[in-house]
């Protein structure tokens, strides 16, 4: 589903250097006081805390900490700490404070030592994976000059600043900076930030694959154990300013979202085979991109949550609510998956684009043995929208021959010869609100003409490809085919008519009433998770059961979602919603003229393992 090495996007417009390269602008740092919801798509969903809980600029965080001798100010990989000491500087000397800053990147350990540390968990040069690794943070410091570090006695105030610098055992109050993911990868591609311990620029791919198999396991364990034990947090993602509230302030307003119904802020990314029908229809959307290709709208390791409080905005990564609600959340379901948010919603847009690679995703005990991941690539693709010659290619042919298949991609590969792949590969007429099975090692791929909203386990980046049309990514580079790792992990056994009969949802109305009626769109025995559609009228009411619900109006224009605790909040068509467990039930109102439909994705209720 989602790569990561061929997006070509301008630099920020309007700064004069290249601290981000996007097309997408910042998340807005101030918004009108109370803003929640727009009319249309909402690319900024923000959750409200009241009035007087996050704080606007460098100056007043100055001011809160101008009263100590001590401070730590710790956060995630890819903040700007020069940018961060500069500001802060200025701002406490204007007030009169003499600072001593100490910089615990001093303290880490020699890059060539962390380089050789990481290297057997990066795979080869050419490799697009590697293996989640088993460090702490700590391994990547020399500790015991860090627990060394000591208070000037000639300083108003001490600053300890960078990554890792709370691992410090001193009694002083700890601001922790956090930087949603698509920000990092943004600085990232125009070489404005590195990886954790590294000096050194290189492809941003390789780049990309450090981050998610190293840095970021490293720092969201680091994360987990931090933030109850932090003072402040903040929003590091905007140039020469920041917003910032209490912790207090942060865990009462994660408390309140695992009890009621939440938004993540989603993101967008342009592709080789990438289409216009985001671009046409969400307006906020920058029209000057080439196209889109998907849309983050619930991958949740690298989704944010905004929060908003006197027009001021700050976002979080989603693994915050996960570390401190993870039984509110997930409920029954808690004990199996643990701090992971097991299912994903996004888009796949091939909308007047071009189909996707014919991929395949790994088995569960390869993405375990290989990877490190703990769930593997499960998926579904819901048709939300899609032109009458759309189609979704999926499941072998009858008579498929594995060798000869094989043969005929690696020639394809080698001497750059389309493959006639009908031959091998069943292609199935898409229509709207059809639901195509993907369970891992199913050969598959959508078509162009379609949008797509992919309903899938979470892991989102062990895609196979075998062949991929022959063309070129945005950069005009080759795109990586892994026909190796896919025919380890092909079932060719998933073939003829059996693929319609497994392969294709069969749904049916399993309850209804005088304006609605529920809708099962059952998925594979494979599937942990489940599909409902409900189509209502008027109002609808749903019990949780003690589960995750995961929502998406799929057909109107707009629904209110009511839950228990008397949270009220409008989504529009094609926005993602979740429902956590301890919600308990909520109703859904019709906002729009004529029927409104909303997909319901849930864990299935007797899954005690995975399988």
């Amino acid at each position: 589903m989602y790569e990561t090495s061929e997006n070509v996007v301008d630099k920020e417009k309007g700064t004069g250097n290249k601290r981000r390269v996007s097309s997408q602008p910042l998340l807005p740092q101030q918004v009108p006081a109370g803003s929640t919801a727009g009319d249309g798509y909402n690319m900024y969903p923000c959750h409200g805390l009241g009035a007087d809980k996050i704080f606007n600029g460098y100056n007043s965080l100055a001011q809160w900490m101008s009263g100590y001798k001590q401070i730590i100010i710790d956060g995630y990989g890819g903040i700007f700490w020069k940018e961060v000491k500069q500001c802060l500087h200025t701002a406490l000397e204007a007030k009169g404070v003499k600072v001593h800053w100490i910089d615990v990147s001093g303290c880490m350990k020699k890059e060539s030592t962390i380089d050789e540390m990481v290297a057997p968990f990066l795979g080869t040069e050419e490799s697009v994976w590697g293996t989640k690794c088993n460090f702490r943070l700590s391994d990547f410091f020399n500790m015991n000059e860090l627990l060394s570090l000591e208070t000037a006695a000639d300083a108003d105030i001490t600053i300890v600043y960078g990554t890792g610098a709370a691992m410090l055992s001193w009694d002083a109050p700890v601001v922790y900076l956090d930087l949603p993911k698509n920000e990092i990868q943004y600085r990232m591609r125009a070489g404005s930030i590195t990886n954790l311990g590294s000096k050194q620029l290189t492809r941003s791919s390789n780049m990309y694959k450090r981050f998610y198999f190293v840095d970021w396991v490293v720092l969201n364990e680091y994360k987990k154990n931090l933030l109850p034990n932090i003072t402040v947090i903040g929003d590091g993602q905007w140039k020469e300013s920041l917003n910032w509230m209490l912790a207090g302030s942060l865990q009462e307003g994660l408390s309140a979202m695992s009890k009621s119904v939440f938004r993540v802020r989603p993101w967008f990314e342009a592709g080789a085979w990438g289409g216009q029908w985001m671009k046409e229809r969400i307006r906020e959307l920058n029209k000057d991109e080439v196209n889109y290709a998907w849309s983050f709208e619930l991958i949740v390791p690298e989704n944010g949550l905004v929060f908003e409080s006197n027009g001021n905005l700050l976002e979080v990564s989603f693994d915050c609510l996960m570390f401190q609600e993870n039984d509110n959340v997930l409920g029954r379901h808690a004990g199996l998956f643990g701090y992971e948010f097991p299912i994903r919603f996004d888009f796949l847009d091939t909308w007047e684009g071009g189909n996707l690679s014919i991929q395949c995703h790994p088995t569960l005990p390869y993405i375990r043995k290989n990877f490190g991941e703990t769930i593997t690539q499960d998926e579904t693709y819901y048709i939300l929208d899609c032109k009458e010659d759309a189609q979704v290619y999926l499941g072998f042919q009858e008579g498929i021959d594995p060798k000869t298949f094989r043969a005929v991609l690696e020639n394809s590969k080698a001497n750059k010869q389309e493959v006639a792949i009908n031959e091998y590969v069943q292609a199935h007429q898409a229509s709207k609100h059809d639901l195509f099975l993907i369970p891992n090692g199913t050969v598959h791929s959508a078509g162009v003409n379609n949008l797509v909203l992919e309903i899938s386990a979470t892991p989102y980046i062990f895609t196979f490809k075998m062949y991929d049309w022959l063309r070129l990514d945005l950069n005009g580079e080759p795109r990586a085919i892994n026909i190796e790792h896919a025919f380890n992990n092909l079932n060719f056994e998933r073939k003829g008519e059996q693929v319609k009969k497994e392969l294709i949802s069969k749904q049916s109305v399993i309850g209804q009433g005088n304006d609605w009626q529920l809708v099962h769109c059952p998925t594979h025995p494979a599937h942990f998770y489940d599909v409902h559609r409900i189509e209502f009228n008027t109002r609808f009411t749903v019990e949780t059961n003690n589960t995750c619900h995961i929502l998406m109006l799929v057909e109107g224009s707009a629904v209110t979602v009511e839950t228990g605790d008397g949270v009220i909040t409008t989504f529009n068509y094609a926005e993602t919603f979740v429902i956590p467990a301890a919600a308990t039930s909520y109703t859904l109102i019709n906002r729009g003229p004529g029927v409104a439909k909303v997909v319901k994705a849930f864990c299935k209720e007797n899954i005690t393992e995975l399988k």
